[in-house]
């Protein structure tokens, strides 16, 4: 690997390629090789194809991606961003963004961001979920918040309205339960973990008014919480067959396999509900925002600027000029193009007449509404894992009925949230 090399400004080049005026102002002209550690998305793939572009861009850099399953890529960009930093673009995600951005393995993305590249056309969403201590740290490759689908047949049929309230919600998904023809009211996550069944309480928790912390002290025994646990677990009397210890597969799968008459979950489902290869209900369909008081559950992966590779600022304005080349508009709209919903990023294409004529006018108000009400309901934190995993264990065992004391499970985890934060000090 030649090592890579700055020269100057190169102005011209991003003229041309983008037939307008830019505002480049630090934007080095970069030859060598820009290594990038990922895991496998098809938006990534895609960019194979334009490898010229990006050199002619650039100046002469050229880029490698190299490709690792989800686990291994949290691993090894941990190990690499730690110590020798072989990296000079890491993909990370919304459960490690705060570990690599607190302990300066990243860069603060806008300081080394192209501004003609327009971060502020990322779903609002998206951008709340890549900033951490009032900072931006990666620009959004994939993503999104929550939406209501329901099947529109069974809605008419029952004379429901969609429901906008989580009252009103819950009541639909009574009615509509009728386990007897095959058909449940909701599915939701039982499988333990702070990516799935947490995940789907988190919504409730933070929708009643919950904190994760008030200042430093654990707050998992409020009223909140104790509310939300509740009403999660009242749902699951309504919840398909399977998901009591199922994830996103299995709730996914029972939407699209014809069994639910409606679920919350994250956007990308809905490219899949809509996917006639994959979907039974496909011309069946509808969509919303989360029902008031639900935020949604904002997560997002995306590309960060190594700080140890890039050892200079003309380094890392190379390692910004490819993630602003690689998350563009034109590469979203080649995205788009090919059919690739869930790597779909940026308010101005999810607008777009050519996103309304793949998958029809309302999809793109939806999105840009839930948008609106995407939170980070996480704790942004490098232990939100441990303490996200622990809920995870203590909440299935409430949902498969191993354990029926609410509030006892929230004060068990307000013990080990303690435990954790002393440990951190």
């Amino acid at each position: 690997m030649k090592p890579m090399k700055t020269l100057v400004s190169s102005i011209a080049i991003a003229c041309a390629f983008f037939g307008a005026a830019t505002s480049f102002a630090a934007a080095a002209e970069c030859s060598g090789t820009i290594r990038v550690l990922a895991q496998p998305r098809d938006g990534l793939t895609l960019l194979e194809k334009y490898k010229d572009e990006f050199t002619k861009l650039s100046g002469g850099a050229d880029f490698q991606i190299d490709y690792l399953n989800e686990n291994d890529r949290r691993a090894k960009n941990k190990a690499d961003a730690s110590t020798i930093g072989k990296y000079n673009v890491y993909y990370i995600d919304e459960a490690n963004v705060a570990l690599f951005a607190s302990s300066g393995w990243v860069a603060p993305l806008l300081d080394y961001y192209p501004k003609d590249y327009d971060y502020a056309d990322f779903d609002p969403g998206r951008q709340k979920v890549a900033t951490f201590d009032g900072k931006v740290w990666f620009a959004p490759l994939t993503g999104g918040g929550d939406l209501m689908v329901y099947r529109k047949d069974l809605l008419d049929a029952a004379g429901i309205q969609p429901p906008k309230t989580l009252d009103e919600y819950v009541a639909a998904v009574e009615k509509l339960n009728q386990p007897d023809k095959g058909i449940y009211g909701t599915a939701l996550r039982g499988q333990r973990g702070s990516g799935a069944n947490v995940w789907r309480w988190m919504p409730f928790f933070k929708g009643f008014g919950g904190n994760w912390f008030d200042g430093k002290t654990p707050a998992f025994d409020s009223d909140a919480a104790v509310k939300a646990t509740e009403t999660y677990l009242k749902l699951f009397k309504y919840s398909a067959p399977g998901s009591q210890t199922g994830g996103w597969d299995e709730a996914v799968g029972a939407f699209t396999s014809g069994q639910v008459a409606m679920l919350i979950e994250s956007t990308p489902l809905v490219g899949m509900a809509l996917d006639k290869k994959s979907s039974q209900v496909a011309d069946k369909i509808g969509y919303l925002p989360p029902p008031t008081p639900l935020t949604g559950g904002g997560y997002g992966h995306g590309l960060a600027i190594g700080t140890k590779a890039n050892k200079d600022d003309a380094a890392k304005q190379c390692a910004g000029l490819f993630i602003g080349w690689a998350t563009s508009k034109e590469n979203e709209q080649r995205r788009l193009a090919e059919g690739q919903f869930s790597e779909l990023n940026r308010t101005s294409v999810m607008t777009s007449p050519k996103f309304a004529e793949m998958y029809g006018p309302a999809l793109g108000q939806a999105l840009a509404d839930t948008g609106k009400v995407t939170a980070v309901n996480f704790w942004q934190n490098p232990q939100w894992p441990d303490l996200g995993d622990r809920w995870g264990i203590i909440l299935e065992e409430l949902i498969t009925g191993s354990r029926t004391d609410i509030k006892g499970g929230l004060d068990e985890l307000n013990d080990f949230a303690k435990d954790l934060a002393s440990r951190s000090q």
